[in-house]
Formats: C-alpha cells, sequence, structure tokens
C-alpha cells in the first residue's frame, strides 16, 4: 500500500474518534435524569407563564454571531395545556412570530408543536432543566432547510433561564443559540 493510503485511513480514524467522543461527552450527550436531583425545580407552567423578555444570540457554523434578537413571549396554561407566542425582532429590523401548542404529562414529558416544527417536538422537563428535541424547517428566505433541534433551558437559582439550542443538519452543527428568559416586569 501507498503513503497515502496510511495517511488517508489515519485521518479517517482520528474524524471517527473525535466524532465518536463529540457524541458521548458534548452538547448533545446531555440527558435530562443527569439533572434528576438538581434543583430549583423547573415547571413550565410557572417558569413559561405570562409575559417573558429573551434576548440572545445566533452563532453560525464557524462560531461567529450571525445574529442577535430580543423577543417577546406571552405563555398561558391551563391545566397541562399550553401555549407560548414568540415575537422576534432582530438585529437587521426583521421579525420572527411562532406560537408554540404545549402539552406536559404527569411525568414531565412535554409534547410540543409550532407551525414551522415538522412532526411533534418530545421534551422533558427535569429538576431545573428542560430538554426537547424538534426538526424545525427554515424560512425560505433562510434556505428552507429542515434541522434537527435540541433545545436545553436551565432555570438559574433568581428565575431567569439560560436557553442552549444547537441546530445540525446531518449531523453536523450548522448554528447555535443562547439566550435568556426571564418574567417581562423584572419579578
Amino acid at each position: 500500500m501507498s503513503a497515502w493510503i496510511y495517511i488517508f485511513l489515519g485521518a479517517a480514524l482520528g474524524l471517527l474518534v473525535v466524532w465518536v467522543l463529540r457524541q458521548s461527552m458534548g452538547f448533545v450527550a446531555q440527558k435530562p435524569e443527569d439533572y434528576e436531583d438538581a434543583t430549583p425545580e423547573f415547571d413550565v407552567r410557572h417558569h413559561l407563564n405570562g409575559p417573558l423578555l429573551c434576548e440572545g444570540v445566533i452563532y453560525g457554523p464557524f462560531g461567529r454571531v450571525s445574529s442577535r434578537f430580543v423577543a417577546d413571549f406571552e405563555g398561558k396554561w391551563d391545566g397541562t395545556k399550553g401555549s407560548l407566542k414568540e415575537r422576534f425582532v432582530y438585529d437587521d429590523g426583521s421579525t420572527q412570530d411562532r406560537e408554540w401548542h404545549l402539552t406536559l404529562s404527569e411525568n414531565g414529558r412535554i409534547r410540543a408543536t409550532a407551525g414551522d416544527v415538522i412532526g411533534a417536538g418530545i421534551g422533558q422537563q427535569t429538576g431545573p432543566t428542560v430538554q426537547l428535541k424538534y426538526r424545525i424547517k427554515l424560512p425560505e428566505a433562510s434556505g428552507g432547510h429542515v434541522l434537527n433541534t435540541v433545545d436545553w433551558m436551565y432555570l438559574a437559582p433568581n428565575g431567569t433561564i439560560m436557553n442552549r439550542s444547537q441546530f445540525r443538519k446531518f449531523g453536523i452543527k450548522v448554528a447555535e443559540l443562547v439566550a435568556t428568559m426571564r418574567p417581562k416586569d423584572g419579578t
């Protein structure tokens, strides 16, 4: 065999090892049960209820900020069924509206639908966290791609929610969102 084949095989093996490590040790490797004994307790019916202010950034595939935004959310709950209306205003002046329809099960499982979500998102509230996985279809102006999304929301001791979301296409991270959410009245 030529030396190039060994170089190619070594590089391929190295990439495989990096991919396996990232899948088993990185952001996507988190599980809701990792947080089951932590506090404070995240209850979507309380913490995603009423008017909320959200501020965040979106990172592109190379880690640079591609967009900044502020958003007004309005959560409403009736027992185990809720809605979360979102209105985003981006740094370029564009706006985006989304309305989530949420159903909470007794075991903390969450089912979530929205107009730009393919099928239903499935999630879990555990300890101070909420994880939600879903497939989102981007607007045609943004390419119309369908991305696999993992959202993690972490409840801070003061009631602020830190949100980190990763968007993937063919298993490759193409964007990441980091945002804060808190009651709009500041309490």
